[in-house]
C-alpha cells in the first residue's frame, strides 16, 4: 500500500519534534513564527492537511478515487467521450464499493491544487489523470506526493505513473486513406487543444499521411472541442478560396457542429463536403448524414483505466497498457467529391 504524508514526515523534513509540528499545525503557542510557517509549507508541499490528522491516525481508506478535468464545465452535458469513459470507471468502481470525486478546474496549476488538498484530506486513495501535456507539470507533483495515479491517454512521459493508452495516430491515417481512395486531394482536419500530447500525435500523423500519398499541404485548424469552436474552425476552412472537399475533426460534438455549418453555407454533406468524425457515439447515427467516424469502445478504455487504478491502489506492480486502436465506420457523411 501506498504510504500517505504524516507529521512524522513533516517533522524530519523540517528537523523538528512531533510535537513541534502539531503546535504549528494547529496554531498552539510553543514554536517561532518562522518555524510555524517553514512547517505549514512543508505541510503543504507533501499534500497534508491537519483537519485531517484523525482519519490520518486510523489508518481507513477513502474509498474513492478522484478525476479532474482541465474543460470548460459545460463540455460534460456535450462531451460524449468523457460521459462513456466515467461509465467505464463506474463498471469497476461500483463493483469494488469505490465512489468517483469529480472537479472541474480552470488550470493544470489548479489541478495540482486539488491532488494536494484531495491526498492531504485523505479524500481519494488514488486519481485518474487525463489530457497528458508536454512536460506535464502533474506528473512530478503526483510522483513527490506518492498519489497512486493512472495517466490515460499519451504515449508521453510520464515518469513513474502508468498509462492505459491508444493509438492516435495510425486511426488518422486510415481516415485519411479512406478519403484519398474516394477521390478527396483537399482534406482538412479540425483539431483540440494543441498543446495536448494525443491532439500532438494527431496532428503529425495526419501531415506526414497527407505527405506521404501526395496531397497539398495538411491544414489544422486548432480548437477546443466545443461546439462553438468547431463551428468557427468549420467556416474559416470553407470560406478560404480552396476549400476542402473533407475535413476530418477530433471528437463528434465539432463535427456535428461542422455538420450544421456546412448546410447553412449551402454546401451538400458528402456531394460539396464528406466529414469524418472522432469517438463515435449515438450523435454521429442520430444527424443527416450518419458521420462517418473513428469507433472505439470508450467504456471498456475508461474501465480498464480503473482496474489499473485500483491494483495501484492496492500496491500491486501496474505497467503500460495498450487499449485496442480506434477503427473506421463508414457511413453516408463521407463520398466521392463533385468532379
Amino acid at each position: 500500500m501506498v504510504k500517505r504524508p504524516t507529521i512524522a514526515d513533516i517533522a524530519r523534513r523540517a528537523g523538528v519534534s512531533k510535537g513541534a509540528v502539531s503546535y504549528a499545525l494547529n496554531g498552539q503557542p510553543g514554536v517561532s513564527e518562522a518555524t510555524r510557517q517553514r512547517i505549514v509549507a512543508i505541510a503543504r508541499e507533501i499534500g497534508f492537511n491537519p483537519n485531517s490528522a484523525a482519519r490520518a491516525l486510523s489508518g481507513a481508506s477513502a474509498r474513492a478515487v478522484g478525476l479532474t478535468l482541465c474543460r470548460p464545465a459545460r463540455m460534460l452535458s456535450l462531451e460524449p467521450f468523457f460521459m462513456g469513459l466515467i461509465s467505464g470507471f463506474e463498471q469497476e468502481l461500483a463493483a469494488r464499493s469505490y465512489a468517483l470525486m469529480l472537479q472541474v478546474v480552470q488550470s493544470p496549476e489548479t489541478e495540482i491544487e486539488v491532488y494536494r488538498r484531495w491526498w492531504g484530506e485523505r479524500r481519494v486513495d488514488g486519481v485518474f489523470v487525463t489530457d497528458l501535456r508536454e512536460n506535464d507539470i502533474r506528473i512530478p507533483v503526483l510522483d513527490e506526493l506518492q498519489l497512486p495515479a493512472v495517466v490515460i491517454g499519451g504515449p508521453g512521459d510520464t515518469g513513474r505513473l502508468p498509462q492505459v493508452r491508444s493509438d492516435n495516430a495510425g486511426p488518422i491515417r486510415d481516415a485519411v486513406a479512406h478519403l484519398i481512395g474516394l477521390g478527396h486531394r483537399r482534406i482538412a482536419r479540425v483539431g483540440g487543444p494543441p498543446e495536448m500530447v494525443h491532439t500532438q500525435t494527431r496532428t503529425r500523423a495526419f501531415a506526414e499521411a497527407c505527405a506521404a500519398l501526395g496531397l497539398p499541404a495538411a491544414v489544422t485548424v486548432p480548437s477546443d472541442y466545443t461546439g462553438e469552436e468547431g463551428t468557427r474552425a468549420t467556416r474559416t476552412l470553407l470560406s478560404g478560396p480552396d476549400r476542402p472537399t473533407a475535413i476530418i475533426y477530433d471528437n463528434d460534438v465539432m463535427a456535428v457542429a461542422g455538420l450544421s455549418v456546412a448546410q447553412e453555407m449551402g454546401l451538400s454533406v458528402p456531394a460539396d463536403l464528406s466529414i469524418v468524425a472522432w469517438d463515435d457515439s449515438p450523435l454521429c447515427s442520430l444527424v443527416h448524414p450518419p458521420l462517418t467516424a473513428l469507433t472505439r469502445d470508450v467504456t471498456a478504455y475508461g474501465a480498464h483505466a480503473a482496474r489499473q487504478l485500483l491494483a495501484a491502489i492496492a500496491g500491486e506492480p501496474v505497467v503500460d497498457a495498450e487499449e485496442i486502436p480506434a477503427h473506421l465506420t463508414p457511413r453516408l457523411s463521407t463520398a466521392p467529391p463533385k468532379p
